[in-house]
């Protein structure tokens, strides 16, 4: 599937200009689909598989798929790798190690769909980062961002009538985490090949899980595994990571991460329609008008030029 992938995206960059925000965005549109799907393993894991551990054998499995293709690549690389060693580490401490591993925990007190709405104000910290290195956003792409943002706010703020949860402190450290590293993405030396860097992030990353993963099994226990939790796991591992990520990463290369943040706005919905038909959780009027706003940032904000 990420071969595929990888090749239609060769295909496509040797299309015309105009193709590439295209491509872009549905890239970004693809990954923001999948990870969507996250949320709710996180939630629905929440009880017989503890964080760290979900965690863990999630990298564990990407990192089983990315090899064949990203191995060879990585070793070639190694001198390139050295040489950016502080950002490659920086890049999986954020984005592996630590923005997951925090997903797991807010699933254990918060539900699906408010996990999904605070993820979506990371696209306000990535045109911060964004903008203060000097990039214009421009007023409509502004407007948009600030739009969905609202709609966060009024969740978070109790506006909605839900109760703030430890869960949901969680979730915005994970929002710092996810956007931080979109951020980071633009610095990503050009010469460094998206398969190698998706390789060696998820090994350094893995890496770094490793004495947290040897703790929770000690202190918790390990958990059974039977189709609920394997098959859990294994789309989280390929999808979720491999795929997502892969996506994810080309799609800050070709619009940067202003642009590929407002398509993340449409998370929240695709998270709330998940977990209401998955796990059954309630959504109301006011969850309704959150997702309303967000979403209508995210039309006004992709409609912009660059």
């Amino acid at each position: 599937m990420a071969q595929a992938l990888r090749t239609a995206t060769t295909r496509t960059l040797a299309s015309p200009r105009t193709a590439t925000p295209v491509l872009g965005l549905a890239l970004a549109l693809l990954a923001t689909l999948v990870w969507s799907g996250s949320f709710v393993t996180s939630r629905g894991l929440a009880d017989s598989v503890p964080p760290v551990q979900h965690a863990f054998w999630r990298w564990v499995v990407a990192l089983a798929v990315v090899a064949p293709f990203g191995a060879r690549q990585a070793w070639r690389q190694r001198a390139l790798v050295r040489r950016h060693l502080r950002f490659v580490l920086l890049a999986s401490f954020l984005g592996v190690a630590l923005y997951n591993t925090i997903v797991n925990q807010a699933g254990l007190t918060t539900p699906a769909a408010n996990m999904g709405m605070i993820m979506a104000a990371s696209p306000v910290l990535m045109a911060v980062y964004e903008r203060a290195a000097g990039v214009r956003l421009g007023a409509r792409r502004a407007a948009g961002l600030l739009t969905a943002c609202a709609g966060v706010l009024l969740l978070v703020g109790g506006g909605t009538g839900a109760s703030f949860s430890a869960g949901d402190l969680w979730m915005v450290a994970a929002m710092a985490s996810f956007g931080s590293y979109s951020a980071l993405l633009r610095r990503r030396p050009a010469e460094l090949t998206g398969t190698a860097f998706l390789f060696t992030t998820f090994l350094l990353g893995t890496l770094m899980l490793l004495p947290a993963q040897t703790a929770s099994l000690a202190l918790q226990g390990g958990f059974s595994p039977t189709p609920g939790t394997v098959l859990p796991l294994l789309y989280v591992g390929v999808a979720s990571s491999a795929v997502a990520f892969f996506a994810w990463n080309r799609a800050i290369a070709l619009v940067g991460p202003t642009r590929a943040g407002v398509v993340y706005y449409l998370q929240p919905v695709c998270v709330a329609l998940l977990s209401w038909a998955l796990l059954d959780e309630p959504t109301g009027w006011a969850q309704a008008g959150c997702m309303a706003l967000i979403l209508g940032g995210v039309l006004l904000g992709a409609a912009a030029r660059r």
